[in-house]
């Protein structure tokens, strides 16, 4: 009796639970993603500081060695200019995140502010002017901004589409669950937007994506034997995955739309 008391709570729960609402869950979630990735490295708030397009920090290792090295024995002076440093740099979209003795993180959108509390001994090689001019000259935040503003239109939109309600049937007359079709111009200018956010998020973390490998490799070359870089994978992960959540609303925007279309055709021919 419990279990078919449950499943019968359970049918009169889903009906409300309409296509558009799960493609407004998946868009929410989306936005929330991107909203992180931007957020990266702005404050020392849990979790933000871990959040980074790319990191680079000093560490003494064995130098790589290329017959293409003019002067190899350069990575010997600049182990000796960077001494016993262990400062590390994290950057993200809006801020950089600095940690002087290998600790906590301080963390500000402003590297002249972040300089200004480290010594000399600590960043003998610059590296947070460096992470500043990554920042400032080759990260593009705003085709993500964009994306998310016109994602979010895209859920205000959604929201406005009919959902399930009961109608009185005059011929049998026992209320029955009726759910309208969408406006159809809503539904595609809701697609437009979302797929035009998609295409933002897609270049955005292209560029993110090869901006911040090419940086990080160039970066650890240049301190060959003292100096480590890597790529945030957080970031990547934050980046790749709200893409694919937003094409999956696209893709799904679609076939509602399609298969509005397709009813509507089979309707008129009967």
């Amino acid at each position: 009796m419990a279990n078919l008391k449950f499943a019968v709570s359970m049918q009169r729960l889903i009906p409300f639970l309409g296509y558009h609402h799960i493609l407004m869950i998946l868009i929410a979630v989306a936005i929330i993603l991107l909203s992180l990735l931007l957020a990266g490295c702005s404050s020392t708030s849990p979790l933000i500081p871990g959040i980074f397009l790319i990191s680079m920090y000093y560490q003494h290792y064995t130098p790589s060695y290329d017959t293409s090295q003019v002067d190899p024995g350069v990575t010997a002076a600049i182990a000796n200019i960077v001494g016993q440093a262990q400062l590390g740099v994290r950057v993200g979209y809006f801020g950089i995140c600095v940690s002087p003795d290998g600790g906590d993180f301080l963390c500000s959108n402003n590297a002249t502010a972040l300089a200004e509390q480290v010594s000399v001994d600590q960043d003998p090689l610059n590296l947070i002017w460096v992470a500043s001019t990554f920042k400032d000259s080759i990260i593009f935040p705003y085709l993500l901004i964009v994306a998310i503003i016109l994602a979010f239109f895209t859920f205000i939109l959604l929201a406005t589409f009919p959902g399930w309600h009961e109608e009185r049937d005059l011929q049998t007359g026992s209320d029955v669950d009726v759910k309208p079709f969408p406006s159809r111009p809503v539904s595609q200018v809701a697609l437009a937007l979302i797929f035009i956010s998609s295409i933002f998020v897609l270049v955005s973390v292209l560029w993110q994506h090869t901006a911040s490998v090419a940086a990080a490799t160039i970066a650890q070359d240049l301190g060959n034997g003292s100096v480590k870089s890597g790529v945030g994978t957080s970031a990547m992960v934050l980046g790749w995955f709200g893409f694919v959540l937003l094409i999956i609303v696209t893709i799904g925007l679609l076939v509602m739309i399609l298969s509005i279309i397709v009813l509507d055709r089979l309707t008129d021919n009967d």
